[in-house]
Formats: structure tokens, sequence, C-alpha cells
């Protein structure tokens, strides 16, 4: 059997006939740049998101890069961020012209450990981007109580955790991800769990002058229209791809249900394995979290062996991430070395994404469970 490590096909043949009305209606008006459906999805995704203010950008790395600006966050500042995410968080602080600090993890979420991020505070601190990763919120409670006594703005990292809550049950008025922060970007990237057909993004906050800032940012600092109060770039959301992502809404909260019904039963399936396997982990929710699972992860100490005996076996498998932030070749001049940050470095080579996309089929999980199984049989 062959089982892929994402299927969006599946996804977008039983929803071609809706996405395809609305670029119809789209393509009457032809309003492509800035047309009406980007303030009907921006509206919308403020509502989904329980947040004040929501503004379209070309991309989730934009949407990072337009929210440090929108903060003046820039030369001689420092952000704080996890070594352990996708590239384009850190990058987005060095396009700035600001200095990434790289903290470490909790090794049980993969998420920023707030008492690394507290030690790496210095007088040059002016921003932490706390991601929240595969799908999970951070711990923000924590996160926010020591930026706020530091006077450290907050940029939640959102783009892997579009509807994930924080602490459902011990607070009756849990939090959504992006609550949380000064401003939260996301991303619509193909593979998240609302995916454009492809880049596009997302700046929201409950502040109004910051979300202006940033709506005034995306076309060129322009206010009104060839009058710049401020240098921008160009990053406006497509119109297109407001167009489609209004309709692949609609079906969020139904994909993210199946997500977590894959984990669960991957939890179930892979249980008692994974109790008997020395240093081997399933997903942990903590907080009673709302877990979105943009990705399952496990670790295993023998990943690399795992994955290519999967791959031999027909199952797509994923390394998010393979080398942290702190030791990529393009931050050597930061002066981090093997072993400064030990969560985020173990992670690296333990961490595998299995399948879990919502159309996955239960007897293709099956068949991934029963070749996991299979090769510790042979260990």
């Amino acid at each position: 059997m062959k089982v892929p490590f994402f299927d969006l096909v599946r996804q977008f043949d039983p929803i071609r006939k809706e996405i395809q009305s609305s670029l119809d209606e789209l393509f009457k008006t032809q309003q492509f740049i800035l047309g009406s459906q980007v303030g009907f999805l921006e509206k919308a995704m403020a509502e989904y998101c329980r947040i004040r203010y929501a503004v379209g950008v070309a991309s989730g790395s934009d949407a990072l890069f337009l929210a440090l600006i929108a903060l003046d966050i820039g030369p001689g500042d420092e952000v704080i961020l996890p070594s352990f995410t996708f590239f384009a968080t850190a990058g987005a602080v060095s396009r700035a012209g600001a200095l990434p600090v790289f903290a470490d993890i909790d090794p049980e979420t993969y998420n920023l450990d707030p008492q690394d991020f507290e030690k790496r505070i210095t007088p040059r601190t002016k921003a932490v981007i706390p991601v929240h990763l595969y799908g999970q919120c951070a711990d923000m409670e924590a996160i926010v109580e020591i930026s706020k006594a530091r006077q450290i703005s907050v940029i939640e990292d959102a783009a892997q955790a579009l509807g994930a809550e924080y602490k459902r049950s011990s607070d009756s008025s849990a939090r959504r991800a992006g609550q949380m922060g000064d401003i939260a970007c996301f991303s619509f990237f193909p593979t998240k769990n609302l995916g454009a057909f492809g880049d596009a993004g997302l700046v929201a906050s409950d502040d109004g002058e910051l979300a202006e800032k940033v709506r005034i940012l995306r076309v060129h600092g322009s206010h009104p229209k060839y009058y710049h109060k401020l240098i921008g770039i160009n990053s406006r959301i497509d119109t297109i791809q407001a167009a489609i992502l209004q309709v692949k809404l609609k079906h969020l909260e139904t994909w993210t249900s199946e997500r977590q019904k894959g984990a669960k039963r991957y939890e179930l399936l892979l249980g008692d394995l994974f109790s008997s396997l020395a240093g081997a982990k399933l997903p942990e929710t903590q907080y009673e979290n709302r877990h979105i699972f943009n990705q399952y992860v496990i670790r295993v100490s023998e990943r690399d062996q795992l994955r290519q005996f999967l791959q031999e076996q027909g199952v797509g498998t994923e390394i998010y991430y393979p080398v942290p932030l702190h030791l990529q070749e393009c931050f050597s001049s930061l002066n981090y070395h093997q072993g400064d940050l030990p969560n985020s470095e173990k992670a690296s080579r333990e961490v595998l994404a299995l399948p879990i996309f919502p159309e996955l089929r239960q007897e293709e999980q099956d068949y991934v469970v029963d070749r996991i199984k299979a090769f510790y049989k042979k260990q």
C-alpha cells in the first residue's frame, strides 16, 4: 500500500464546485487586487480567531515581518524565539534588521520554554515570538506574564495553529491562538489546516492602531493612495486566494475534527508499543489545550532508520525540523554551538511526522501503524 504524507486532491474534489462558484463571482468583477472578497475573509477570520482586526497579507513569512515592522522593531533590537521551528520566524527578525536570540523548548510540547526565554532577556530585548508548533499553543500565560513585567512585545506565530485553544477546561474563557499576544501571524500555505492555492497569510490584533499600521505597510506604506507615511512592502493577499479561503473556512472545523480523530486513533493503536520503547514519545497535549494537529509528530531514538523503513514500505513521512535554527549555517556569525540548546537539538534528531490529513483513510492509518510495529519487531 502507498500512503501519502498528505493529499490535497482528496480535499479539493468534494469542494470543487463551491470554489469554482466563488472564483466565477470574482472573475465577473475582475477585482484581483484587494477586491471585496479580501474584506469578507478578513471579517470572517477575525470572528473565527475571536480577534477584533485581521489583515490579509501575501504569506505567513510576510505576516511575521510586517508584525515586527509595525512594532518598530529593527537594528539594535533583540527578539527571542525558539530555535526549534520553521526558518521564517527567524528570517523575519533578520529581515527587519533585528538580532534573533534563540531559546530552548519544552521537550514535551516542542514549544518555547518560558524559563529559558526569561534567562535570555537583556536590556535590548524588544519582543518575543512564541511559536504554537504542530498545532498546540505554547505556555502563553507564563510567556505573557514575563513579557508584561519587562515591557516586551509578544508576537504569536500561529502559522500552524489556526483554531487551537489554550487551557480549555481550567479556564472557562479559553483563549484561541492569536488572542494572547500583542499581534499574531497566520499562514495559509497549501498544506496548513486552512490552506490557499499558493502563498497567503494574515496578521491579527485587538489593537486597532497596530492593525491599521499593518494595513498601510502591506501597500508600500501608502495612505491614502500615492501618499506614503511609511516605507512598506507589496504584501497584499490576492483576491483569488481570499475567495478560495472563504469557501474552505466553512469546512475547517470538520477538517480539524477529522485530524483530532486521527490523532486519537494513533494514540490508541501505538500507545502500548510506545510505552514499551525507551525514550519514545507520542504527542502530548498540555493544559487541556485544544490541539488541532497540523502535524502528528512522534519521537524515537532510531528516527532515521524508521523513516527509511517506512519509505520503503510506501509510507510518507516528514521531519519538522532536522536542524535547529541556532545551528543553521546562515546564523553561524551568532556563535551558537552544539550543546547550547539541548532540548532543541535532541528533538531535531528524534522527531518524525506521520500522515494526519483529514481525508486519511482508516485502512491507510492501520497500515502506517502496522509498518511501525513491523519495524520494531525486527529490532
